[in-house]
Protein backbone atom coordinates (compact mmCIF):
# COMPACT_ATOMS: atom_id res chain seq x y z
CA UNK A 1 0.00 0.00 0.00
CA UNK A 2 1.45 3.83 -1.09
CA UNK A 3 1.41 5.31 2.57
CA UNK A 4 2.64 8.47 0.44
CA UNK A 5 -0.26 8.57 -1.50
CA UNK A 6 -2.64 8.29 1.18
CA UNK A 7 -0.66 11.17 2.99
CA UNK A 8 -1.13 13.27 0.28
CA UNK A 9 -5.07 12.87 -0.34
CA UNK A 10 -5.65 13.17 3.09
CA UNK A 11 -8.33 15.50 2.89
CA UNK A 12 -10.06 14.25 -0.23
CA UNK A 13 -10.74 10.71 2.14
CA UNK A 14 -12.10 12.21 4.89
CA UNK A 15 -14.15 14.78 2.57
CA UNK A 16 -15.06 11.25 0.61
CA UNK A 17 -15.34 9.18 3.97
CA UNK A 18 -17.63 12.17 5.36
CA UNK A 19 -19.62 12.26 2.38
CA UNK A 20 -20.09 8.74 2.22
CA UNK A 21 -21.70 8.61 6.35
CA UNK A 22 -24.00 11.28 5.68
CA UNK A 23 -25.41 9.27 2.43
CA UNK A 24 -25.95 6.35 4.25
CA UNK A 25 -26.96 7.81 7.99
CA UNK A 26 -30.20 9.63 6.40
CA UNK A 27 -31.81 7.07 4.03
CA UNK A 28 -30.85 4.24 7.22
CA UNK A 29 -32.70 6.54 9.75
CA UNK A 30 -35.41 7.32 7.40
CA UNK A 31 -36.48 3.93 6.16
CA UNK A 32 -36.85 3.19 10.04
CA UNK A 33 -39.32 5.97 10.36
CA UNK A 34 -40.94 4.88 7.48
CA UNK A 35 -41.31 1.18 7.79
CA UNK A 36 -42.31 0.71 11.60
CA UNK A 37 -45.69 2.37 11.03
CA UNK A 38 -45.83 0.25 7.38
CA UNK A 39 -44.94 -2.59 9.98
CA UNK A 40 -47.58 -1.75 11.94
CA UNK A 41 -49.99 -1.62 9.61
CA UNK A 42 -49.21 -4.91 7.80
CA UNK A 43 -49.37 -6.19 11.44
CA UNK A 44 -53.13 -5.12 11.72
CA UNK A 45 -54.06 -5.57 8.40
CA UNK A 46 -54.00 -9.32 6.30
CA UNK A 47 -55.09 -6.78 3.57
CA UNK A 48 -51.74 -4.26 3.71
CA UNK A 49 -49.89 -7.73 4.88
CA UNK A 50 -50.78 -9.28 1.22
CA UNK A 51 -49.82 -6.11 -0.48
CA UNK A 52 -46.65 -4.47 1.15
CA UNK A 53 -44.39 -7.62 2.50
CA UNK A 54 -44.29 -8.78 -1.67
CA UNK A 55 -44.11 -5.53 -2.75
CA UNK A 56 -40.89 -4.79 -0.94
CA UNK A 57 -39.67 -8.08 -1.64
CA UNK A 58 -40.09 -7.07 -5.22
CA UNK A 59 -38.67 -3.33 -4.36
CA UNK A 60 -35.75 -4.77 -3.29
CA UNK A 61 -34.76 -7.01 -6.41
CA UNK A 62 -34.76 -3.86 -8.36
CA UNK A 63 -31.31 -3.05 -9.96
CA UNK A 64 -29.42 -0.11 -7.95
CA UNK A 65 -27.65 1.71 -10.74
CA UNK A 66 -30.54 1.86 -12.71
CA UNK A 67 -32.88 3.07 -10.02
CA UNK A 68 -29.94 5.88 -9.94
CA UNK A 69 -30.72 6.98 -13.19
CA UNK A 70 -34.58 6.62 -13.34
CA UNK A 71 -35.27 8.75 -10.29
CA UNK A 72 -33.91 12.41 -11.64
CA UNK A 73 -36.45 11.46 -14.15
CA UNK A 74 -39.09 10.90 -11.57
CA UNK A 75 -38.16 13.28 -9.03
CA UNK A 76 -37.47 16.23 -11.41
CA UNK A 77 -33.83 16.64 -9.89
CA UNK A 78 -30.47 16.51 -11.87
CA UNK A 79 -28.70 13.21 -12.42
CA UNK A 80 -25.45 14.22 -9.79
CA UNK A 81 -28.10 15.55 -7.49
CA UNK A 82 -27.53 13.25 -4.05
CA UNK A 83 -30.56 13.50 -3.22
CA UNK A 84 -31.12 10.56 -6.30
CA UNK A 85 -29.24 8.27 -4.24
CA UNK A 86 -30.39 8.87 -0.82
CA UNK A 87 -34.14 8.12 -2.22
CA UNK A 88 -33.31 4.67 -4.14
CA UNK A 89 -31.39 4.19 -0.70
CA UNK A 90 -34.35 5.00 1.73
CA UNK A 91 -36.52 2.70 -0.57
CA UNK A 92 -34.32 -0.47 -0.36
CA UNK A 93 -34.01 0.04 3.39
CA UNK A 94 -37.53 -0.11 3.34
CA UNK A 95 -37.96 -2.81 1.35
CA UNK A 96 -35.99 -4.62 3.88
CA UNK A 97 -37.48 -3.35 6.91
CA UNK A 98 -40.99 -3.77 6.31
CA UNK A 99 -40.91 -7.26 6.67
CA UNK A 100 -38.49 -7.10 9.46
CA UNK A 101 -41.08 -5.18 11.33
CA UNK A 102 -43.96 -6.70 10.51
CA UNK A 103 -42.19 -9.84 11.83
CA UNK A 104 -41.40 -7.88 15.25
CA UNK A 105 -44.53 -6.67 15.81
CA UNK A 106 -45.78 -10.14 14.99
CA UNK A 107 -43.61 -11.85 17.43
CA UNK A 108 -45.13 -9.36 20.33
CA UNK A 109 -47.77 -11.85 22.23
CA UNK A 110 -51.57 -11.64 21.83
CA UNK A 111 -51.54 -11.78 25.49
CA UNK A 112 -49.31 -8.67 26.23
CA UNK A 113 -51.90 -6.88 24.17
CA UNK A 114 -54.82 -8.24 25.90
CA UNK A 115 -53.47 -7.12 29.30
CA UNK A 116 -52.81 -4.14 28.10
CA UNK A 117 -56.10 -3.39 26.96
CA UNK A 118 -57.61 -4.76 29.73
CA UNK A 119 -55.72 -1.98 31.74
CA UNK A 120 -57.05 0.95 30.24
CA UNK A 121 -54.79 1.18 27.47
CA UNK A 122 -55.95 3.16 24.18
CA UNK A 123 -54.54 1.92 21.33
CA UNK A 124 -51.69 3.90 20.31
CA UNK A 125 -50.92 3.53 23.59
CA UNK A 126 -50.44 0.07 23.03
CA UNK A 127 -48.62 0.58 19.96
CA UNK A 128 -45.86 3.07 21.64
CA UNK A 129 -45.69 1.90 25.70
CA UNK A 130 -46.18 -1.99 24.35
CA UNK A 131 -46.23 -2.96 21.06
CA UNK A 132 -42.83 -0.70 19.92
CA UNK A 133 -40.70 -1.42 23.24
CA UNK A 134 -41.08 -5.31 22.73
CA UNK A 135 -40.31 -5.20 19.22
CA UNK A 136 -36.52 -2.97 19.53
CA UNK A 137 -34.55 -6.08 19.71
CA UNK A 138 -36.40 -7.18 15.99
CA UNK A 139 -36.16 -3.94 14.75
CA UNK A 140 -32.31 -3.37 15.84
CA UNK A 141 -31.33 -6.47 14.19
CA UNK A 142 -32.75 -5.65 11.31
CA UNK A 143 -31.26 -2.10 11.04
CA UNK A 144 -27.90 -3.66 10.94
CA UNK A 145 -28.44 -5.31 8.09
CA UNK A 146 -30.04 -2.74 6.70
CA UNK A 147 -26.87 -0.45 7.88
CA UNK A 148 -24.74 -2.65 6.24
CA UNK A 149 -26.26 -2.71 2.81
CA UNK A 150 -27.18 0.93 2.69
CA UNK A 151 -23.32 1.63 2.90
CA UNK A 152 -21.92 -0.60 0.34
CA UNK A 153 -24.52 -0.02 -1.91
CA UNK A 154 -23.48 3.90 -1.44
CA UNK A 155 -20.42 3.31 -3.35
CA UNK A 156 -22.40 2.63 -6.66
CA UNK A 157 -23.27 6.70 -6.79
CA UNK A 158 -20.00 7.11 -7.99
CA UNK A 159 -20.72 5.11 -10.88
CA UNK A 160 -23.21 8.29 -11.47
CA UNK A 161 -20.69 11.10 -10.42
CA UNK A 162 -21.88 10.98 -6.54
CA UNK A 163 -18.67 11.42 -4.51
CA UNK A 164 -18.60 8.96 -1.41
CA UNK A 165 -15.75 5.96 -1.07
CA UNK A 166 -16.99 4.68 -4.41
CA UNK A 167 -14.77 6.81 -5.94
CA UNK A 168 -11.63 4.97 -5.13
CA UNK A 169 -12.64 1.68 -6.61
CA UNK A 170 -13.56 3.43 -9.88
CA UNK A 171 -10.57 5.26 -9.97
CA UNK A 172 -8.55 2.83 -9.10
CA UNK A 173 -9.88 0.35 -11.04
CA UNK A 174 -9.28 2.45 -13.88
CA UNK A 175 -5.62 3.72 -13.14
CA UNK A 176 -4.91 -0.18 -12.22
CA UNK A 177 -3.60 1.80 -8.64
CA UNK A 178 -4.48 -0.83 -5.71
CA UNK A 179 -3.84 1.63 -3.10
CA UNK A 180 -7.17 3.33 -3.71
CA UNK A 181 -9.01 0.44 -4.26
CA UNK A 182 -8.28 -0.67 -0.66
CA UNK A 183 -8.82 2.45 0.72
CA UNK A 184 -12.26 2.32 -0.51
CA UNK A 185 -12.92 -0.78 0.80
CA UNK A 186 -11.39 -0.10 4.45
CA UNK A 187 -13.01 3.26 5.24
CA UNK A 188 -16.24 1.43 3.96
CA UNK A 189 -15.96 -1.27 6.35
CA UNK A 190 -15.14 1.47 9.03
CA UNK A 191 -18.40 3.09 8.49
CA UNK A 192 -20.12 -0.24 8.53
CA UNK A 193 -18.17 -1.71 11.75
CA UNK A 194 -19.00 2.53 13.23
CA UNK A 195 -23.19 2.34 12.40
CA UNK A 196 -23.22 -1.39 13.63
CA UNK A 197 -21.77 -0.44 17.06
CA UNK A 198 -24.08 2.69 17.36
CA UNK A 199 -27.33 0.48 16.64
CA UNK A 200 -26.54 -1.48 18.76
CA UNK A 201 -26.24 0.49 21.49
CA UNK A 202 -29.02 2.29 21.12
CA UNK A 203 -30.64 -1.01 20.75
CA UNK A 204 -29.24 -1.70 24.03
CA UNK A 205 -29.99 1.78 25.55
CA UNK A 206 -33.90 1.05 24.37
CA UNK A 207 -34.16 -2.55 25.78
CA UNK A 208 -32.80 -2.33 29.68
CA UNK A 209 -35.00 -5.49 30.20
CA UNK A 210 -32.40 -7.29 28.45
CA UNK A 211 -29.54 -6.76 30.14
CA UNK A 212 -29.61 -9.45 32.61
CA UNK A 213 -28.91 -12.14 30.74
CA UNK A 214 -30.27 -15.48 31.72
CA UNK A 215 -32.94 -13.65 33.98
CA UNK A 216 -37.23 -13.84 33.22
CA UNK A 217 -38.56 -11.03 33.68
CA UNK A 218 -42.48 -10.09 33.78
CA UNK A 219 -43.74 -7.35 31.21
CA UNK A 220 -44.90 -4.43 33.69
CA UNK A 221 -47.15 -1.63 32.04
CA UNK A 222 -46.90 1.53 33.17
CA UNK A 223 -50.38 2.96 34.39
CA UNK A 224 -52.00 4.47 31.80
CA UNK A 225 -52.82 8.20 31.69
Amino acid sequence: MNTRWIDENRDQIWQLTSHHAVLGIIPVVVSLVLSVPLGWWAHRSRTARRLLVPGASILYALPSLPLFVLLPLILGTKILDPINVIAALTLYGIALLVRTATDAFDSVGRSVRRDAVAMGYSNSQVFWRVALPLAVPALTAGMRVVSASTLSLVSVGALIGVPSLGYFFTDGYQRSFPTEIWIGIIGTLVLAIVFDLVIVAVGRLLTPWQRRKGESTPVKFPASA
